[in-house]
């Protein structure tokens, strides 16, 4: 049988053929040449259409989140904002105190209260409300029909778009001193209970609250987390023999593991603000030595009495420590091998 003339193709011909020897000595390959960086002017030319855009964002910021900033220095002044119309006019002719308010913030047993408050709360929001999404989005995946696992999605994140005076109605109804489970306890020869006057239970009911209200909204982040994961992983731990408490320990959740150490750094650095609006509206019935919080304590200084500087001290203190807890928990986050809330 004669053998066929078609000459080959240049891409196998190349392939075949012998190709020139590198300076490095190894066969078939260039030398790696660093890419040369690009001048700022270049970078700008280059990037400006999305600068543009970026522009309007940037803006907002500086006047809504930077500007504002200055205002700090209400907290070094005996600040009287009746001096004169405008604010910035009363801020430069207010006296000047130098850090008087920040003694006497410290020397002050209602604001180690308000803090004591603050940090407890948290601890409990932290331990009993943060795994409570990821559960639920564990529970919403496992779902196989879509309609159910739509429908459950829903009336979860419903309570969400409630307004804080209307959750703590429902719960009004339900734990107060005239509720529904004090009228069941009577109608059964026990005492009624009213949790929602109760100092001693005041913290579980404003987690029990948080838990209603948000933990629905909270599990968008980690369904969105979970359809990422590629099915293939699914099945190759299903054919290797792992079940389903297996796949989601060692396919699920270090999926979710970058999510839960960007929230959990971004929760710890919140760790001082509690939910102002709804302790502020149960601070009268259980009395501030429960619910007074640092939120409360700047607004019942500054707004109530007037004392503009030594609210802004405090809340000075506040923003500082907050800033503080942020680094630590993304430091603690970048050893644990995530990236936090910005890269090394």
């Amino acid at each position: 049988m004669s053998h066929s003339t078609v000459p080959r193709s240049r891409t196998e011909a190349d392939t075949t053929g012998k190709t020139p020897v590198a300076s490095g000595g190894a066969t078939g390959t260039r030398p790696n040449r660093p890419k040369a960086r690009l001048s700022r002017r270049l970078r700008f030319r280059r990037d400006r259409v999305l600068l543009l855009m970026t522009l309007p964002a940037v803006l907002l910021i500086l006047v809504f989140n930077y500007l504002p900033i200055l205002g700090n220095i209400v907290a070094f002044e005996d600040y009287d904002p009746y001096v004169s119309d405008n604010g910035i006019v009363s801020m430069l002719h207010s006296p000047w105190v130098g850090l008087e308010n920040f003694q006497q913030i410290f020397a002050d047993s209602a604001f180690w209260s308000a803090v004591q408050n603050t940090l407890v709360l948290f601890f409990l929001q932290l331990i009993l409300f943060f795994p409570i999404p990821i559960l639920l989005a564990l529970l919403i995946n496992s779902v196989v029909r879509p309609r159910v696992r739509a429908l459950s999605q829903a009336i979860l994140y419903l309570p969400h778009f409630f307004s804080w005076v209307l959750v703590i109605a429902v719960f009004q109804q339900l734990l107060g001193g005239a509720g529904l489970f004090s009228q069941l306890l009577r109608q059964h020869s026990f005492d009624g209970l009213d949790v929602m006057t109760d100092p001693d239970t005041f913290k579980f009911l404003v987690t029990a609250q948080s838990v209603w209200k948000d933990a629905g909204w909270g599990i968008i982040v980690f369904l969105a987390a979970l359809s990422s994961v590629s099915p293939d992983l699914y099945e190759a731990a299903a054919m290797d023999g792992a079940g389903r408490w297996r796949r989601m320990w060692h396919v699920t959740l270090p999926a979710l593991r970058p999510v839960i150490a960007l929230l959990l750094v971004l929760r710890v650095g919140d760790a001082l603000t509690v939910g102002f609006e709804q302790i502020l509206l149960q601070r009268d019935a259980v009395g501030p030595g429960a619910a007074e919080v640092l939120d409360t304590f700047v607004w019942w200084n500054g707004v109530r009495n007037q004392d503009f500087g030594y609210a802004a001290a405090a809340g000075l203190v506040k923003g500082v420590i907050s800033l503080g807890l942020v680094l630590a928990a993304n430091k603690v986050a970048h050893l644990m091998g995530e990236q936090g809330v910005y890269k090394k």
